[in-house]
């Protein structure tokens, strides 16, 4: 069964073509590719955020609020109604982030979310974590806000199976065609070259991920997808 609670710190590190592949290959000393990632292959994540009408939830983030949520919906590639994909509620509190999901329908979820009718539970849904996020539903007026998908490969340390290493790039949004069945288009977050690295790890980061980090500069940097994202709608609505 997929792992629906997560509880980690997660850093983030914005780094250049050059320096992912020289670091992809120091880091195959310590760790291994997940079974998506194999001989360096990338696997897409699409998710639709859901905000409210003022875009509450995401204001109150690159604001700089101690305390974050959101809401998501994620699929790995893009699905077809009758597949499945993953409703999650994801809360940051300083640096801690909890992140719990359950598994649904797409076409379920999409219904839930229009309704906010919660579906009859099935064997295959989380019914904890469904009434935690059925809670927020119904305390929000939520609706989907943008599409966000990006490309990624992810690593695992071989010691420890709990600390991983993501590396994102191709990130990819639209705020028309909110769906999960549409495909992959709209605009580009990034430079082609540009990634984004992020280390997550449940409590110290081992020594040598340190060490690497210092050998070749690389240093923390607070970037968010659907941050960045809103915060380049925003001024692109300023300057019309």
């Amino acid at each position: 069964m997929a792992i629906e609670v997560f509880n980690r710190y997660e850093k983030k590190y914005r780094i250049r073509d050059a320096t992912y592949q020289c670091l992809r290959e120091r880091l195959g000393e310590y760790m291994e590719a997940d079974a998506h990632s194999r001989d360096g292959d990338f696997y897409t994540i699409c998710n639709i955020y859901y905000d409210t009408p003022d875009n509450y939830l995401i204001r109150k983030s690159v604001d700089g609020s101690v305390y974050k949520e959101k809401l998501r919906l994620r699929s790995y590639g893009v699905k077809a109604p009758e597949d499945k994909v993953f409703l999650e509620i994801k809360k940051k509190y300083k640096r801690l982030v909890n992140k719990r999901r359950t598994k649904l329908g797409l076409a379920e979820a999409y219904q839930y979310m229009q309704t906010k009718e919660r579906p009859p539970l099935m064997p295959y849904m989380n019914s904890q974590v469904l009434s935690e996020i059925d809670y927020m539903v119904h305390r929000m007026e939520l609706s989907p806000k943008v599409f966000i998908s990006y490309d990624r490969c992810a690593m695992f340390g071989k010691e420890n199976k709990d600390f991983r290493v993501t590396f994102d790039r191709n990130i990819t949004t639209r705020r028309y065609d909110l769906g999960l069945h549409y495909g992959i288009y709209g605009d580009k977050l990034l430079d082609e070259d540009e990634w984004i690295m992020e280390v997550k790890i449940e409590k110290a980061m081992p020594l040598w991920m340190s060490q690497l980090l210092s050998e070749y500069g690389i240093y923390p940097a607070s970037f968010s997808k659907y941050g960045t994202e809103y915060k380049n709608y925003v001024a692109g609505n300023c300057r019309k």
